[in-house]
Order: C-alpha cells, then structure tokens, then sequence
C-alpha cells in the first residue's frame, strides 16, 4: 500500500475505522449459543426479538451504550455482546431497586450474570436514571426496555421531564435514545396496567427538544387489545409493544 496516493491511503484508513452495523444473524446465533447466558433470557428472546432491535436503534460495534432501568440486566448482555470488546455498556440500577427482597434477588442475578468478568465492557451504574452521574455528550445511545411507563406512574410529576433533561445531557449529537415499550389505548388506564400511549411518548420526547426519528413495528400484537394488565398470564411476553427510536440532534 506504500505506493497508493495519500488521499487514497487516507480515505481507506477512514473506512477502516468505521463503525460496523449490527449482523442480526450473528448476533441472534451468539445470544443462542452463549452457554453463560441464562436460560430464561434465551427463552425470552422470540418474543422480544433482541438483535433486530438493537439493528433498528442503530446500535453499532465499538459505540458507547447504556441500559437503563437495567435490572437483572437481559438488555445489557444484549448490548454487551453488540457493542463488542471495543465498546462500553453502563448497566444502570437505582439504589432503591436493589433493596428489599426483590431488589436483593435482583442484585444477585446481576452479579451471577457479571461473574468472573464474563461481560468484560459493561460498567454497573448505581444511580437513578434522572441523575446518572456520567459526563455530558458521552453516550452514543441509550436504551429502556419496558418501563418507561413507569415514569407516568411517579409520585414525581415531572419524572418524565427530568429524565428526557438527562437523556439531552449526555447523549452526544446524533445519539439515540431508544424506547422499548407496552403499547397502551387511550380508553383505558394505562397506569394501572403498566403501559403508555406511542402518541404522549412521542410527544413529551418532543416537547424536551428530541428528534422522534422513526417508530418500529418489529414487535407489534394485533392480538392484544391493550385492555389488560402485561402481567395478565394470557399476555405476558407477547404484548403489543411499540419501539421507537429517538434522537438528539441539537
């Protein structure tokens, strides 16, 4: 290559250092074949589909990535293995979740899950996801899985303000943050039934000044009503779900 012109050489180190796509065939045949990855997690992946997902955000090799609300952490190891040993995955957790009973067997499947440093690039995050304590413009994207809904359902009337202030803080230019959520009807409520409304996220993502990009259909039921709660045995897993992916871009 010593004899190619300089703006050639220049222009194939460029290419060199891009960011590669996800391969959703691969990444699908890894999370499979990951004999450390818990069963449960592998059991729900038809249904949420894991790699056309994260292919829909635009989650790339090498980005800088976190799971909020992460709990035991099945998106995180999701991220882990897309980001790659290049990338960096912060698996954040209020302080409050990992308490009590519940939160004590939470705090146990994560630490089973990143056990002799089998997901080598995910950083645990202790913090409330209003106030993550990362620096400004550091994340390429961010991703929260079903349970955005519960910022509607705070005490806290402006949960859902502070924390898209704090997805604006450090998310750069162009970063993503993606929505995963149980799709809501407007006839019923949703709060009690642990869902939101596309039309009222789409609408306070924009009014905190983000860019609403795109919103996926790659795990849409017609099947469900919306009626009952997702925890409803006849529906649990298979809910109608909206993803949409959301952007900073000023």
């Amino acid at each position: 290559m010593k004899n190619l012109p300089v703006v050639l050489m220049s222009l194939l180190i460029g290419f060199s250092n891009v960011a590669q796509a996800i391969d959703i065939i691969e990444l699908t045949a890894t999370l499979g074949n990951d004999v450390g990855r818990p069963e449960a997690d592998k059991a729900r992946d038809a249904g949420r589909r894991p790699a056309h997902v994260l292919d829909f955000l635009g989650i790339e090799d090498g980005m800088t990535v976190i799971d909020l609300v992460a709990a035991a952490g099945y998106y995180t190891e999701v991220l882990s293995h897309a980001v790659g040993p290049n990338g960096r995955v912060y698996m954040q957790n209020s302080a409050a979740s990992l308490s009590g009973n519940r939160g004590e067997r939470t705090a146990e499947a994560i630490d089973q899950r990143l056990a002799n440093n089998r997901l080598a690039n995910v950083e645990r995050v202790t913090r409330d996801p209003d106030d993550l304590g990362l620096p400004a413009n550091s994340l390429d994207a961010a991703v929260i899985a079903l349970e955005f809904h519960e910022f509607y359902r705070s005490d806290n009337s402006n949960a859902v303000v502070d924390f898209l202030a704090e997805m604006r803080r450090v998310l750069k230019i162009g970063g993503v943050l993606g929505i995963i959520e149980h799709a809501g009807h407007p006839i019923y409520d949703n709060g009690a039934l642990h869902r939101a409304l596309e039309s009222q996220v789409v609408t306070d993502a924009q009014n905190a000044g983000m860019f609403v990009e795109a919103s996926g259909k790659l795990l849409r039921n017609i099947e469900d009503d919306r009626s009952a709660t997702v925890f409803a045995p006849e529906i649990r897993g298979v809910t109608d779900r909206f993803v949409l992916r959301i952007i900073k871009n000023h």
